[in-house]
Order: structure tokens, then sequence, then C-alpha cells
């Protein structure tokens, strides 16, 4: 039990998978594990446990931003015996190739903040995804014949920017924004853990093409399938 968890440390599987929206957590349990348990309400962020292909897995709300999923993340890791963290969540598009609901494998997380400095004492604009996540969650595409992009993804602290944003990831050799790997991926090397971060592309800034909350909640399971089928193949290598 943390000030954030509520859940006993038994209730926690090795691996967890992180989408931002605790709805979002509910309806990943519902779809795809047998058996599965709320561990957690504690601040409406829910949590969950049960069994995929017979393999204890956990879906666990993020919340927004990185000092959240700093919170749950790092608690996951230091107080749960957490091995494996993947963030399941949405992105922006910033590159015309990428578009609505294709899936992208963070590579590497750029962030605008001093979260790594004061957390994991990294001194880096850039950290990147645990190496045997990102590589296993390519592998895993590949034999589900999926096709994914990777590269390095935004990770900002604002969601309306001032600003050219097409401007600002172009000079950055940016592909997609989100809120939370930067936080994830430091918290990983701190406290010598994994982490990996998959994104659907939920509108693009090229197009303007933009989903739903009740869209992004109900399209986004193919990634999901593809989080839990890399899951369960890193737990049981």
């Amino acid at each position: 039990m943390t000030p954030h968890i509520s859940a006993k440390k038994e209730e926690i599987g090795s691996i967890v998978l992180m989408p931002g929206d605790p709805l979002r957590a509910k309806k990943i349990a519902e779809t795809f594990l047998e058996d599965y348990k709320l561990v957690n309400e504690t601040r409406n962020m829910y949590i969950y446990t049960g069994f995929y292909k017979g393999n204890k897995i956990t879906i666990a709300g993020s919340g927004m931003g990185c000092p959240s999923i700093g919170i749950y993340s790092y608690e996951l890791f230091k107080f749960y015996d957490v091995d494996y963290i993947i963030r399941v969540g949405s992105a922006g598009s910033y590159n015309e190739k990428i578009n609505v609901y294709d899936i992208y494998n963070v590579k590497d997380a750029f962030g605008e903040n001093n979260y790594a400095k004061l957390a994991a004492n990294i001194d880096e604009t850039i950290i990147p995804a645990s190496k045997e996540v990102f590589e296993k969650i390519n592998d895993v595409a590949e034999r589900l014949k999926y096709n994914i992009f990777t590269g390095t993804a935004h990770s900002s602290d604002v969601f309306y920017r001032l600003g050219d944003s097409l401007e600002f990831a172009n000079k950055n050799n940016l592909d997609v924004v989100e809120m939370e790997s930067f936080a994830l991926f430091a918290n990983a090397i701190v406290t010598n853990k994994k982490a990996g971060c998959l994104l659907t592309v939920s509108d693009s800034f090229i197009t303007n093409q933009i989903t739903t909350s009740e869209e992004r909640q109900n399209n986004f399971m193919k990634m999901c399938e593809l989080a839990l089928e890399s899951s369960i193949e890193l737990l049981n290598n």
C-alpha cells in the first residue's frame, strides 16, 4: 500500500499496462482479461489485475502528464516489485505519413521539463525506452503482421501550446506528441526496471482529423492486443 495505491502487493502483477484514462483501464480489463479484479480505486484511478492467456497482468490508469504517471509508475516499480510497464496511450501526429489509428512504438521520449533531473538525476532532454521492451514490441508486431511506426515522441507538458507546434516538431525531429513517456522512462532507469510506450494516433496536426474519447476507448484495442502479446513474451523469456 502507498499513498496513492491501496492494492495489496500480491494483487499487482510483475508487468503492468498503463493507459492514461482509468476508464480505458476498465475497458481493457473487461475486453482481454479473465478472472480480473478491481484492486485499486483510490482517487478513482482504477487498477485491475487478471489473467491473459494464463499470465498475470495488471492494467493501471496513470492519469495525465509526467507528474501523474511519475507517481504511479514509481510506486509500482519501487513498492510493488513491478518489472515492466508498458504505457498504452493516445498521441497526436506531426508526421504526414502517420495517420489516425496508426500505432507508434516509442523509441525515445523528448521531454520539456526537469522531471528526469529531479527524479532520476538524468540531465537529458531525450530518454530511450528500455531496449528489451522496444525490440520485443517490434518483434511481436512483425509476427502479428501489424504495421507500426517507431521514432521519437514529444512528451509535452502543454496540451494547448502557444506557437507553431509543427515548426517545433520539425526542428526537433519529432513524429508524435503525448504527455507521459518521458517520466515513465526516467523512472524505469532510476529503479533499474524496464518500460516501453505504445501509442495509437488519435488526431493529426497535418490533416486536422480528430477522434472522440469514446472512439479512442473503443478503437485502441489493436494496440492493447500488441501490448499484451508482447507482455507475455517478456514474462516467459
